[in-house]
């Protein structure tokens, strides 16, 4: 029996019992020593804040009802699974790279929940943050208004800002209405009605050079429209899914490419010779054609014609880069 069983069934143990258990029952239910037992015990008060108390008089310990627990006292989430794991050193790395000051003191209480949840499930005395790394690929800092987009978004207030649009090299003023604030592939992206262009779009924090919290409400857009524009087609600036991409990948490619998911709505299907068949929805082309490309040979565009003619083009425009050194 592992420490988590141990954990485990001590819970059950002490849950289930009308009267106060004994330290000899705790040892034969756990399978363990006096001093194992002991530290389980210690264990649970210290990192899972768990209301273990001992009755002398009865010569065992109990769960202590009171009002922090409410009628009984649950054991936390001990056995994460991948996604919750990663979750939640993620937000634990996230809190750490909080400005120093910001909400220093309002987040100091969930730093240390989500450090005693961690160390539940870790040997003694060995950080299971340390055995555990997520790295951040091309990560760009979110720039100079992060504080400020972030209050208008809950103050439900507009924002006036400066936006930087790199593609076109150009900068714009814009009034926008914040709805959400997306953490994706390492980046900030603040999804908002944009009253220049009458319509929902995406922006990157990092572009955001400058912003000022207006006085005006900021306009409300329904849960379904912003479900629609952030995954209706394939990428962080997808909007409506207006074609669909078809893409074959050769066999040695083929057994990782079935294992991933481009898209919620993709569709998918192996070719008799071994190659696997993609379908993903999308509206703009950029983010998806960098992603083709980096598939290299490994990947033919199939449909539509457009896309295609946009892969090849690239591909040939990096060969000729070879070709003149």
């Amino acid at each position: 029996m592992d420490r988590f069983d141990r954990i485990f069934a001590l819970h059950q143990l002490l849950s289930s019992s009308r009267q106060p258990v004994s330290r000899q029952q705790i040892e034969q239910a756990l399978e363990c020593s006096r001093a194992t037992a002991k530290r389980i015990i210690e264990n649970m008060r210290d990192y899972l804040n768990a209301p273990i108390e001992y009755d002398r008089e009865r010569n065992g310990y109990y769960y202590a009802r009171n009002s922090d627990y409410g009628e009984m006292y649950e054991l936390p989430g001990v056995w994460f699974n991948a996604s919750e794991l990663h979750a939640l050193l993620s937000v634990q790395q996230l809190l750490q790279e909080v400005q120093p000051g910001l909400l220093e003191r309002q987040l100091a209480p969930l730093r240390e929940h989500i450090d005693r949840l961690l160390a539940a499930q870790q040997p003694e005395g060995e950080p299971i943050g340390r055995r555990i790394r997520i790295l951040r690929a091309a990560a760009r800092p979110p720039g100079p208004c992060f504080q400020t987009i972030a209050d208008a978004l809950a103050r439900r207030r507009r924002l006036q800002v400066r936006y930087f649009k790199r593609g076109e090299s150009a900068t714009s003023e814009r009034e926008l209405s914040p709805q959400r604030l997306v953490h994706y592939r390492d980046n900030w992206y603040l999804e908002a009605w944009c009253h220049l262009r009458d319509d929902l779009r995406t922006f990157a924090l990092d572009s955001i050079e400058r912003a000022t919290i207006q006085e005006a409400a900021a306009r409300e857009v329904a849960e379904e429209e912003l479900e629609r524009h952030g995954s209706g087609a394939y990428g962080i600036f997808s909007g409506a899914a207006a074609h669909t991409a078809v893409l074959r990948f050769r066999p040695q490619r083929a057994r990782w490419v079935a294992a991933e998911q481009w898209h919620p709505r993709q569709q998918s299907r192996w070719l008799e010779d071994g190659r696997y068949e993609l379908h993903v929805p999308y509206g703009q082309t950029p983010e998806l054609v960098m992603d083709i490309l980096k598939y290299g040979p490994d990947v033919e565009v199939v449909a539509p014609e457009e896309l295609r003619r946009q892969v090849a083009r690239r591909l040939q425009e990096a060969v000729a880069l070879y070709r003149q050194a």
